[in-house]
């Protein structure tokens, strides 16, 4: 008897199941459709430029099958130094604007929200203006007759005009003024976020300022402190335009390699390698630095 009235309820429940499975099916198909245009742009403009970059790699200049654009890469110095000065010039920028950007973070971090807008929109206004203006802008500045060197001369800070252009000290000058607000905008993003009771319960359990920064305050900031590096260490593997130019074409970085390759040379293949190289290497670091600290990239501040 009981088991004639479950019957019904059974069949009900699978029927309301099988119905729910239709359901989410159809749902799906749906949001697969609207996606479907983006998905189909973004094959378009990112995934296959990097396909046909990948095979370009692997062709010579009568587009003959061969390994001999990376075997260059491993022959001689040239492309050795090439990547030495990439990989040199990325870690100094990142590691001078981590130490320029934590200050700058920590004290927007404190300010009233309105007045901390209003000093961020300062820090934004330079990412509206064009990398080459800002450039080209910095070699006027910089030059041996540039607005540094006239106004340390006239007040007898140094006697002759020091070489800030045309070499690693420009590039890095320009580097880290580019990158900046993007080592800003996720510290200051994480910091914000952070309670600041946290700061007073540690006061008040006798820390000092500078302990309870680095022990309390400090940690909970790490996610936005990696989350900038990343960003800024990977965006500067590309640069191209700044060593070109502060750089006097002196300091090759990949990609001024890569467009040498194929301006002078006409040399496809081998800067289809360099990118390859470089893009490979860039999701090396990204998955190591994922690996190593999962949690602190992915949580958020308390």
């Amino acid at each position: 008897m009981l088991a004639g009235a479950a019957s019904p309820v059974i069949a009900d429940v699978r029927s309301s199941e099988a119905a729910l499975r239709r359901d989410s099916r159809r749902e799906n198909i749906f949001l697969a459709g609207l996606i479907a245009p983006a998905a189909v742009l973004v094959g378009l403009v990112a995934l296959l430029p990097i396909l046909i970059l990948f095979v370009l790699s692997f062709l010579d200049e009568s587009g003959v099958p061969t390994l001999q654009n990376y075997q260059r890469l491993f022959e001689g110095g040239n492309y050795a130094r090439v990547f030495a000065t990439t990989f040199r010039i990325s870690f100094a920028t990142t590691a001078l604007c981590l130490v320029l950007s934590v200050p700058v973070a920590y004290f927007l971090s404190r300010l009233k929200e309105r007045t901390a807008n209003l000093v961020m929109i300062g820090i934004l206004v330079p990412l509206w203006t064009s990398v080459l203006v800002r450039t080209y802008s910095w070699m006027v500045i910089l030059q041996r007759k540039g607005l540094v060197n006239e106004a340390g001369m006239a007040m007898g800070l140094w006697d002759e005009p020091l070489r800030l252009t045309l070499n690693e000290t420009g590039v890095l000058i320009g580097t880290v003024q580019i990158m900046l607000p993007y080592m800003i905008l996720p510290i200051y993003s994480a910091m914000r976020r952070i309670d600041p009771s946290m700061s007073y319960a540690a006061a008040a359990l006798g820390a000092s300022p500078a302990y309870s920064f680095r022990t309390v305050f400090l940690p909970l900031a790490m996610p936005g402190i990696l989350a900038g590096t990343l960003i800024t260490f990977v965006l500067c593997l590309g640069f191209y335009v700044v060593p070109e130019i502060l750089g006097g074409g002196k300091v090759v970085m990949i990609a001024l390699q890569a467009a040498k390759d194929v301006q002078m040379f006409y040399n496809w293949g081998a800067a289809a390698a360099l990118g390859v190289v470089l893009l490979v290497l860039t999701g090396v670091l990204l998955a190591i630095a994922r690996k190593l600290v999962p949690q602190k990239l992915g949580s958020t501040p308390a």
